[in-house]
């Protein structure tokens, strides 16, 4: 049986994986030395311009590459040896993101995808298979509720919903014997209620199971979850990574912290004869999680992100802190204006001062709690259809966390698919209201909104 886990194997570098010496996985480890923070981050990491080359990172548009023996193709395909061949695996332009990512979240590596749902998908799909079981929070986006509850559950993977605030007894009740994963949301979307990271990475870390959250809303400008325990965390890059509702996309970070030899992940321990009976853990070590999902997943499923689609996501990225800065502001001062007005129901934004989420939001996102806000109008389902018809400036967009403001009716399209109980269990009542708080002047937003509730 052929490894590559010799020390001098280790030096060898398959680019798009980080396969490596650890303290050279990747060169945004330098950068971190050097104390770079965030907003620097977003505009050096992952790509590192050479004398005389391209300043920005450029887009490498083509799907193959050219090697000068088949001894070196053979090499690259069996992960001994550095190089792209083939960009459903691994290019350039898509390297670079994956490296800022990273480097953003403090991952050890990470895999760009074609959307957020893909994202999800191959997480899951990575260490789950027929028979198993996953515990998820109930109140996500009703598209992964979907994926998981619907498609996943054809596959043989069961899940069990629970609510996330429920008490450490009450969600120890929903492990299994083949339970594989912990599953949550940084910033449910779009009831806006705010996961106890550090309480769920805890839970699951006492049945040896890896916690994997859905950081979309909060990016790694508003709350880094694997410093407060998680091991895994999703991105739809789609939302404010992209930012300008150009791009879809996806991407799964590794933080190269959890421990795959427990002895409850065999397919990380034992050899893939898909490649000569690598083992992941042994060659790669803390990056097998991430290698995996690449080399296994990615080559059968491939739903890979595109060079341009890449680029774009680039884009968007470098202006991050800047523009979550002002979704941030701007959303609370929408929040406070809607809570104080006649006809509004309720208001969920945790930086409220009487949410319910205030502590924990002061816990893992002190900085803001992105631009989105859930609310419900006095009036119900036809209250609702009146002031989202009202709407001038606003746009009525089943999309969230651009830089224009949108507004969105989770019952009647996001999450149509669910029932009345689950839309209950989920957080959204037929009258909630999504709305996404965007870079206009706030002025100019609350006037919108103001003459909109007047119509409902």
């Amino acid at each position: 049986m052929r490894m590559v886990a010799t020390s001098t194997s280790l030096r060898y570098f398959f680019k798009p994986l980080g396969i490596q010496a650890l303290a050279d996985i990747f060169p945004y480890h330098r950068i971190f030395e050097d104390g770079m923070k965030t907003e620097s981050l977003c505009l050096h990491a992952g790509y590192e311009p050479q004398n005389g080359e391209p300043r920005v990172v450029p887009i490498t548009q083509s799907t193959t590459f050219r090697y000068e023996s088949t001894a070196a193709v053979a090499r690259l395909f069996d992960l001994e040896d550095a190089g792209f061949f083939y960009t459903r695996l691994g290019n350039p332009t898509v390297d670079a993101v994956e490296r800022k990512i990273a480097a953003l979240e403090g991952g050890v590596g990470a895999l760009c995808t074609s959307s957020g749902q893909a994202a999800s998908m191959l997480a899951l799909l990575n260490i789950a298979q027929s028979g198993d079981h996953v515990v998820s929070a109930s109140s996500i986006y009703g598209g992964t509720f979907n994926l998981f509850a619907v498609t996943l559950k054809k596959l043989g993977i069961e899940f069990t919903f629970v609510d996330q605030n429920a008490s450490d007894a009450e969600l120890e009740k929903a492990f299994r014997p083949n339970t594989r994963a912990v599953f949550g949301e940084t910033l449910t979307n779009p009831s806006m209620d705010v996961l106890d990271i550090e309480r769920f990475a805890r839970l699951a870390h006492r049945h040896r199971l890896p916690l994997l959250v859905d950081s979309t809303f909060a990016t790694p400008v508003l709350c880094r979850p694997f410093e407060y325990g998680a091991d895994i965390v999703i991105h739809s890059t789609t939302k404010y990574m992209d930012g300008h509702a150009l791009q879809m996309g996806g991407v799964i970070v590794d933080s190269g912290n959890f421990d795959w030899t427990s002895g409850k992940f065999p397919e990380f321990t034992e050899p893939d004869p898909s490649y000569h009976g690598l083992v992941y853990t042994t060659a790669f070590g803390k990056a097998a999680y991430i290698v995996k999902a690449r080399v296994q997943l990615m080559r059968d499923m491939g739903c890979c992100q595109s060079p341009q689609g890449a680029f774009y996501i680039n884009q968007g990225l470098e202006t991050l802190p800047l523009r979550m800065e002002r979704h941030c502001r701007n959303a609370e001062k929408a929040a406070s204006f809607l809570q104080e007005h006649s006809k509004v129901a309720s208001v969920n934004y945790p930086r409220l001062p009487d949410n319910a989420n205030k502590a924990l939001a002061d816990k893992y996102l002190p900085d803001g709690c992105s631009g989105v806000i859930s609310f419900s109008l006095k009036g119900g389902r036809e209250a609702g259809v009146r002031f989202i018809d009202s709407l001038k400036m606003i746009s009525l967009e089943v999309h969230v966390a651009d830089i224009r403001t949108c507004v969105l009716h989770p019952a009647s399209s996001t999450h149509r698919q669910l029932t009345d109980e689950q839309l209950h269990d989920a957080g959204i009542t037929p009258g909630t209201i999504r709305l996404s708080v965007g870079l206009e002047h706030i002025d100019d937003i609350l006037a919108d909104l103001a003459q909109a509730l007047e119509q409902a």
